[in-house]
């Protein structure tokens, strides 16, 4: 049986041999046997070398399962959770993610950290800030988790934390008052960061309200763009604010930081030292649709290296990446992807593509209404109405099938509960008319 394959550097998988399994990997798979019941529970695995054909036929971990089962499945004692956390040995975060199912995820202290400066050690950009003190601000979801992110309300400089300030108070950009946009513009000032992350429509908010206020930020030598799907739109409004390199970094709060690579160039990496990443060819169960051929599109299946709490084996993350000569393009989650009637596949990077080069905006959303029928909701300060026209008409193109665009001018597109946004939402198969 033919291996399956990674997106990881075949040398940080280890010495392979025929038809078994490699030794790194298979270490990595017996070491969280060991750790975690869970997975004994699932499928018990022989003593012997471990081959392909059997790594094949452990099941896939889904966010569900974890739902259902709960974070102490993970665990042979629950008391060993309260123990842990009450030594601080363990902490707990809530995340809900795009997926709005609560999931518990207990993490062993410092891990968190470890796995960030892996992931920084894997970009090129990144790196330089390993090793050494620097200042870093945070604009995102308060939800994305709540000791990763501190929210409380404390007035600055006390959101300060191992050199990174925490911006915002409260979720959804869009509601911030010109007074809080002035609180946060003046931290950002008075913090002079050399790094910049955020989610990207908070951040292209941020350099709204910069530019409103005439101010710069000279010190930055990075923008990070995680907790979400990042649109070309959102990388050039940022850029005309705060010129330093943007960064694409995947990850989510139960499985840390898989990708990283440049914004918007298809170059991302696998961050070997954090997880294996296996790739499996894509294509969604459909009605009807032809089975088109999706050329170097996997869905993703994640075994975590050196974790000690909740360990992940084979675990399906539901995110859909693209591979290119150069690396990765990470396409978003397989519910916010869309098939036009001959199959072939849509992403935010084909409505980034179609916008006509007059139009700039600092948010959007594309809406699937009916079968053919979309809205297409964007925040703009000005669009001549040959601009606004021009969008529809050339929206309705790329998605084909006589599909048919209205193009709406908003004050304001509302976030998910969990502080996300979404870029492309298709009509579940059921739901279409």
């Amino acid at each position: 049986m033919p291996a399956p394959t990674f997106a990881n550097a075949p040398e940080s998988l280890g010495l392979a041999t025929n038809d078994f399994v490699p030794t790194t990997l298979e270490q990595e798979v017996r070491r969280i046997y060991a750790r975690s019941p869970l997975y004994r529970q699932r499928f018990p695995l022989h003593s012997a070398p471990l081959q392909w054909s059997c790594y094949r036929e452990i099941p896939a971990l889904s966010k569900k399962e974890i739902v259902e089962r709960g974070h102490q499945a993970f665990f042979a004692d629950y008391a060993e959770i309260e123990r842990g956390l009450q030594s601080k040995r363990f902490e707990y975060e809530s995340t809900g993610g795009t997926t709005q199912s609560p999931m518990t995820v207990i993490m062993e202290d410092g891990w968190w950290n470890a796995q960030t400066t892996r992931a920084y050690l894997a970009s090129p950009i990144l790196r330089q800030f390993v090793g050494r003190p620097y200042r870093k601000c945070v604009l995102a979801p308060v939800g994305c988790s709540s000791n990763l992110c501190p929210y409380e309300d404390h007035p600055f400089p006390h959101r300060y934390f191992d050199g990174t300030v925490y911006l915002n108070l409260s979720s959804d950009p869009f509601a911030f008052p010109e007074s809080e946009w002035d609180r946060i513009v003046l931290e950002l000032q008075a913090t002079q960061p050399e790094v910049l992350e955020g989610e990207p429509v908070y951040l292209t908010l941020l350099a709204r309200a910069a530019k409103k206020r005439g101010v710069r930020v000279p010190s930055l030598r990075a923008i990070i763009l995680t907790y979400g799907k990042a649109s070309a739109q959102h990388g050039q409004r940022i850029a005309e604010v705060f010129s330093a390199p943007q960064v694409d970094l995947y990850g989510s709060t139960e499985a840390g930081y898989l990708f990283v690579g440049e914004a918007f160039k298809d170059n991302s990496q696998a961050i070997d030292a954090n997880a294996f990443i296996e790739l499996a060819p894509w294509r969604p169960v459909s009605s009807g649709l032809p089975q088109a051929e999706l050329n170097d599109v996997f869905q993703i299946f994640v075994t975590t290296r050196d974790r000690e709490a909740m360990p992940l084996l084979r675990y399906h993350t539901g995110d859909i990446v693209q591979k290119f000569p150069q690396g990765f393009r990470l396409l978003g989650r397989e519910s916010n992807l869309f098939f036009r009637p001959d199959g072939s596949l849509v992403s935010s990077t084909d409505i980034d593509g179609a916008l006509p080069a007059t139009f700039a905006c600092w948010h959007y959303s594309l809406v699937q209404t009916a079968e053919t029928r979309w809205d297409f909701h964007y925040v703009a300060d000005h669009i001549a109405p040959e601009v606004h026209r021009a969008v529809e008409g050339a929206l309705s193109a790329m998605l084909g099938g006589g599909a048919r665009v209205n193009a709406f001018r908003r004050k304001f597109i509302a976030p998910a509960a969990s502080g996300k946004f979404s870029l492309l939402k298709v009509l579940a198969p059921q739901k279409l008319s």
